[in-house]
């Protein structure tokens, strides 16, 4: 009994043992075609994470370069609308400039014209004649003739010599219809014997505005305007020489 089962037992051992080595061997066969697979697969692992590496860096430098692109495209729109802007702007500079220039020169201009409305003279009606002279004598007044006497026909338009206010504009004894006009200088020039007024006390008159029309009212024997010329409302002076030397005109 103990024989045979020391002899199956040498049966199992000798089927153990010829039964392990090929599978050794088969196993090792089999890990090294593993390895050489694994090995394989290695290499080709590694040159799918290469490529896509390299896939993605090229995706990478498109989307740089499409980026870059953009980016150069939205600073080339920029520039641009700097630069338009800046030309309207330069424009409205050059334009505003122009319009300061205009409105000096027409400053300048009306300033001009205002001064020379300021002393502008003129003669104080038309179609007259001069009757008589200042200082002149005779029995017509009481005294020396104390102006300058233009005969026209009656109704003819009476402006003022030059610039100034009325003062006076009312009936004057001798003087008939009398208006009294001051000047910038305190000069009063007077009209007198018209057959109506135009004007009223504190009325601003510009040279040649019309007063009232020639008459011959008062102590007149016919129809003409008296002129007098009397510096600061004094005494009366000579009406030929203040209208040829102040005024430059030449009755």
């Amino acid at each position: 009994m103990t024989a045979a089962l020391a002899a199956a037992a040498g049966a199992v051992g000798f089927s153990h043992s010829a039964l392990t080595a090929p599978t050794q061997a088969n196993t090792a066969v089999n890990l090294a075609a593993l390895s050489l697979d694994n090995g394989s697969l290695s290499g080709i692992t590694t040159a799918r994470i290469q490529a896509r590496q390299l896939a993605t860096r090229d995706h990478s430098r498109s989307d740089l370069t499409t980026a870059g692109a953009e980016t150069t495209k939205k600073q080339a729109a920029a520039a641009a609308l700097a630069k338009a802007r800046a030309a309207k702007l330069n424009a409205s500079n050059n334009q505003t400039a122009k319009r300061a220039v205009a409105l000096a020169a027409a400053k300048k201009a009306e300033e001009k014209k205002l001064r020379e409305s300021l002393n502008r003279c003129e003669m104080m009606l038309s179609g007259y004649h001069i009757t008589a002279t200042f200082g002149q004598g005779g029995d017509r007044w009481a005294r020396n003739h104390t102006g300058l006497d233009f005969a026209a026909p009656g109704g003819t338009r009476i402006g003022t010599v030059m610039r100034g206010v009325v003062i006076f504009a009312d009936w004057a004894g001798s003087y008939g219809r009398q208006v009294q006009v001051r000047h910038a200088d305190g000069t009063v020039t007077w009209y007198n014997h018209m057959s109506q007024f135009a004007v009223s006390v504190g009325d601003v008159l510009m040279a040649g505005d019309k007063v009232g029309e020639v008459g011959s009212t008062g102590n007149s024997t016919g129809n003409h305007l008296h002129f007098e010329v009397r510096p600061g409302n004094g005494d009366p002076i000579n009406p030929m020489s203040w209208l040829r030397n102040h005024c430059g005109l030449n009755p």
